[in-house]
């Protein structure tokens, strides 16, 4: 088989994610496109159910008790069988990005490459000694000197051993619901997955620097006051167009590009929902959860002729939270169209 580098930037490759057991992969897979056919249960027929039902004092306790035990399981981390998985929690520190394929370099493909999607931190991984082998580097030394050019000064590796100002403590819920650190890892095995530490103020440079970029070719009478974008217009928008065969779990509008879930500017009828064009990204790790969400702002041809206006345009949103489990697209979108309304 051959795998390219766009299979792996989109989780097209075959490559596992943690589960080795293809069954429970496919299991899993059936269940959400289960879950996303028939997402609720039709709620006339609830509501004829909950008529048939006399609602007694003895009937009303054991209903608020059902509550109860339904508030306690939907804790962060509770339901989250993800992080069930062996090798999130594994100790051994890797000297380079090619030594840690060694985990899974040898295990099957789980399909065709090109055929299905599932999403792989090792492909990434794979990715990444890519990325080695081409600048003739090591990765981390790549990237940390993509950070500084971006001002991103705050994101560095998640080293144990190095000395980090403010680095957050992570915490998890044990299996009694009670809030416990979280246990320690060492994420050597996968930079380019999971292996950086960050600040909000650094994801929402990271975030305008792609919303700049995106945006500055559509700017024409600027008399070039414009400086170029870290990437060209061209390049954001093929990172931005879902590529088929893809699914996001944790957008229910989007499908996923390349390293970005996209939700496309949509309306099917008149006066009818209407989808706003966003890009995001979830962050599950050991102990702590993160999203990333640019909202570009919808720019008419007056104001790109005109340049009255300069990029970037839009809302940035970027959650960094110390809990594991944490589900935050939804809360970043919310916070997104507020701020979007608000300008318009």
């Amino acid at each position: 088989v051959t795998i390219t580098t766009r299979l792996l930037v989109s989780h097209l490759s075959g490559i596992r994610h943690y589960e080795k057991d293809i069954t429970k992969v496919k299991e899993e897979k059936a269940n959400r496109a289960f879950k996303l056919t028939k997402p609720y249960q039709d709620k006339e027929q609830k509501e004829k159910e909950d008529k048939g039902i006399e609602k007694t004092e003895s009937v009303m306790p054991r209903k608020e008790h059902k509550g109860e035990v339904k508030s306690q399981s939907s804790k962060p981390g509770r339901r989250d069988k993800e992080f069930e998985q062996e090798e999130y929690y594994l100790k051994e520190k890797f000297e380079s990005v090619i030594d840690s394929l060694k985990i899974f370099k040898n295990d099957p493909l789980f399909f065709k490459p090109g055929s299905q999607f599932l999403y792989s931190t090792y492909g990434f991984t794979l990715l990444s000694a890519v990325v080695e082998r081409v600048s003739g580097q090591k990765f981390t030394d790549y990237m940390l000197k993509m950070f500084r050019d971006l001002d991103m000064l705050s994101t560095v590796l998640d080293d144990n051993e190095a000395m980090i100002y403010n680095r957050a403590r992570c915490y998890v819920y044990n299996k009694k619901g009670r809030l416990v650190n979280a246990p320690y890892v060492d994420n050597s095995y996968k930079w380019a997955g999971g292996g950086f530490l960050s600040s909000v103020g650094d994801l929402l440079k990271f975030g305008n620097v792609l919303l700049y970029s995106y945006q500055a070719g559509q700017f024409k009478n600027t008399n070039d006051k414009l400086l170029p974008g870290y990437l060209k217009p061209d390049t954001v928008a093929m990172m931005w167009t879902p590529v088929p065969k893809t699914e996001v779990s944790w957008d229910r509008d989007g499908k996923y590009a390349m390293a970005w879930a996209v939700v496309e500017k949509k309306q099917q009828c008149g006066y009818c929902r209407q989808q706003r064009h966003y890009a995001s990204h979830t962050g599950g790790a050991v102990g702590a959860s993160s999203v990333l969400l640019i909202l570009p702002e919808e720019l008419d041809s007056e104001a790109t002729a005109t340049g009255l206006v300069a990029p970037p345009r839009g809302v940035v949103v970027t959650i960094i939270c110390n809990m594991q489990s944490v589900s935050l697209n939804s809360t970043a979108l919310k916070i997104a169209r507020e701020f979007d309304k608000e300008k318009r």
